[in-house]
């Protein structure tokens, strides 16, 4: 599968356990909101969706973003 890279924004805070769930993507926080950034295929991207799911977080948006 191909990689590409994307941009997911969850409503809520990560604590420094939680963000272990996302290791390998770039987590910032920006108000209230956390930004994932890093290159996924498509079930490392599901994957990345159903763990903030079962951590209780909303999705607010995931973008393909273009090549750098």
């Amino acid at each position: 599968m191909t990689n590409h890279r994307y941009r997911v924004v969850l409503s809520g805070e990560l604590g420094d356990v939680s963000r272990q769930a996302f290791d390998g993507l770039q987590i910032e926080q920006v108000g209230e909101n956390i930004e994932l950034t890093g290159d996924l295929d498509q079930a490392a991207l599901h994957g990345v969706l159903n763990r903030a799911y079962r951590l209780g977080l909303e999705l607010l948006e995931a973008v393909r973003l273009p090549p750098t």
